[in-house]
């Protein structure tokens, strides 16, 4: 690696990472007219490869079992061998480490179009007191920038992207540009009747996926298989929704295979392009620009930065506060799982539906926060119904009952008779949450690799509790039972592993200067004014909404900022 190759061309913007972010940012660039590299670590995504959304566990003969397995920290691919996950918690040659007292599982996505391939789609604005916690509770920080500074963006992505939901007036869930939401299953009818009986509202989820038809995309045909892919780019995904139209612009040039280690300086506190590791032939090369945003996700973001040390940057390029790497957070996550007997006996239908749930509940208390013993709140995430029967669906069953008759029996009258709910809250930033450069270990490409340190507070252990109160009264409500934890594989003494419902956030957040702050409210580095991140590491805090929706608005706004200025000749 002595020889280091620099791209021919000079970019007016190179951008790293190809998620939420990074889609957004090349979608709007380029559609300004301006000339955009994209690098992405993982490979170019080959849609009839990737997605399997209409593929038969007995089409292979592993019946999804092998390879890959359902692993969630282990070897095998995460949630299954059908679903599009191009990444995990743990990499071959590329692995971090976790302090002593910590715990935490560090998600990458590999792929063009990162996470976006996969992910669960609820797109929920933040509210007009999510932007300003600490004025409300005095704990956190608030952000530089207010809810009517950031509408205009939340309108500009439901619209381009497509999010069903319904106006309800809900202050802690703002009404949005939606589409028509799909009707509800039969258990979620059951569940927003005891909702409505407890005061819990319950109403039509917001996701990122279309049920009108456009031009050049279908409405969803309600295969219910989101995690697999979409071949028909009903669903959101950057990749084919801003990446793939991109490309056909003329004005992106997409490098794969592209492991970015570090931002470029020219010693008068400007950027000019980045350095990475080709890994296919593990030479290092450097694509310059007249801008770099990254966008390689909040902890990718943070360790590019820390490990762009130079003597103008001695902790790290844009860190002069001290402040990249810190107040990591995760969402909060609790699930309970239950058993209705009022499904039994009930004619089977097809519940898959548009992937998901289609109803979920926001917070209901955000206006008797100070009669609970938590601050801030978290919604309710839904689950249940018919779904395709994988490897193991049936051990509890065949435990109990054993085989022949007497399983086939049980299986048919329990089948769909459970429910499941999942609460995701916000945590507040703490000091002892946060990642950092290991001094003693490399991955191999020789880039030095984060050591995690996190903490849950009181705060989060008390909302969990109260998740769990909630869920068990719902269940009760409704007749059923209680019947144990639904993801226990995420569970960790009765709160979510942090890293593991994969929302982490606020490692390179913005504030109103440098010493409070990395980014300005556009994203922009207050250290090098041609510096953009334009991922989940901006946030200032970590609101009880999923941030993927958030993260497109922010990059859209920063882009339009950042193409004025450019225009301008301020950058």
């Amino acid at each position: 690696m002595s020889q280091i190759r620099t791209s021919p061309e000079k970019f007016d913007v190179v951008v790293v990472g190809s998620g939420a972010g990074g889609g957004s940012a090349v979608q709007v660039l380029t559609g300004l007219g301006i000339q955009v590299a994209l690098l992405e670590a993982g490979p170019m995504l080959d849609v009839n490869k990737e997605y399997k959304e209409h593929m038969w566990p007995y089409q292979v003969d592993h019946r999804g079992a092998e390879p890959g397995g359902a692993a969630y920290f282990g070897r095998g691919k995460p949630y299954g061998y059908f679903t599009t996950t191009s990444g995990g918690w743990e990499l071959d040659g590329e692995p971090y480490t976790v302090g002593e007292g910590s715990q935490f599982r560090w998600f990458r996505s590999r792929i063009i179009g990162g996470r976006t391939n996969h992910y669960g789609r609820m797109s929920f604005r933040f509210s007009d007191y999510d932007f300003k916690p600490y004025s409300r509770d005095g704990l956190g920080a608030d952000w530089p920038i207010s809810y009517e500074d950031i509408a205009p963006y939340y309108d500009k992505c439901e619209e381009f992207i497509g999010v069903t939901g319904s106006k309800e007036g809900i202050r802690s869930a703002p009404d949005g540009v939606f589409e028509e939401p799909p009707p509800p299953k039969v258990h979620e009818l059951l569940i927003k009747e005891a909702c409505g009986k407890l005061g819990i509202p319950c109403i039509p989820n917001r996701r990122a996926v279309i049920t009108k038809a456009r031009k050049d995309r279908p409405a969803c045909h309600y295969c219910g298989q989101c995690g697999r892919g979409c071949k028909t780019a009903s669903n959101y995904a950057s990749s084919q929704i801003q990446i793939f139209p991109a490309m056909k612009t003329g004005k992106l040039k997409v490098f794969t295979g592209a492991m970015v280690r570090e931002v470029l300086t020219d010693g008068s506190g400007k950027a000019t392009g980045v350095v990475y590791v080709d890994k296919e032939t593990r030479t290092e090369r450097r694509v310059m620009a007249r801008v770099v945003i990254l966008a390689a996700s909040a902890c990718e973001s943070a360790r590019i930065l820390l490990n762009s040390k130079t003597r103008e940057f001695p902790n790290g390029v844009a860190n002069s506060s001290g402040l990249v790497g810190r107040y990591l957070m995760d969402t909060v996550g609790f699930g309970l799982s239950g058993y209705l007997p009022a499904l039994e006996g009930m004619p089977h239908y097809d519940t898959d539906g548009a992937g998901g749930a289609h109803l979920y509940m926001p917070w209901w208390l955000w206006d008797d926060h100070n009669k609970l013993d938590f601050p801030r709140g978290y919604h309710i995430e839904i689950g249940g119904g018919y779904g395709m029967p994988g490897i193991g669906t049936f051990q509890r069953q065949a435990r109990e009952a054993g085989y022949g008759t007497a399983i086939k029996e049980k299986v048919r009258r329990e089948y769909g008779c459970s429910i499941g709910f999942a609460g995701r809250g916000e945590m507040i930033p703490n000091e002892h949450s946060y990642c950092e450069i290991d001094p003693n270990v490399v991955d191999q490409w020789g880039i030095p690799v984060l050591r995690f340190h996190f903490k849950w507070t009181d705060y989060e252990w008390k909302q969990a509790r109260h998740m769990e109160r909630t869920f068990a009264q719902i269940i009760e409500t409704m007749g059923g039972r209680v019947s144990g934890l639904s993801a226990a594989q995420r569970e960790s003494q009765g709160i979510s592993i942090p890293g593991t419902i994969i929302h982490e956030v606020g490692t390179v957040r913005m504030g109103t200067n440098a010493r409070n702050s990395v980014l300005n409210g556009y994203c922009q580095a207050h250290d090098v004014k041609n510096l953009y991140v334009m991922d989940g590491g901006a946030f200032v805090s970590n609101p009880d909404k999923n941030p993927t929706l958030t993260i497109n608005a922010l990059a859209w706004r920063g882009c339009d900022y950042l193409a004025e200025e450019m225009r301008k000749g301020n950058i």
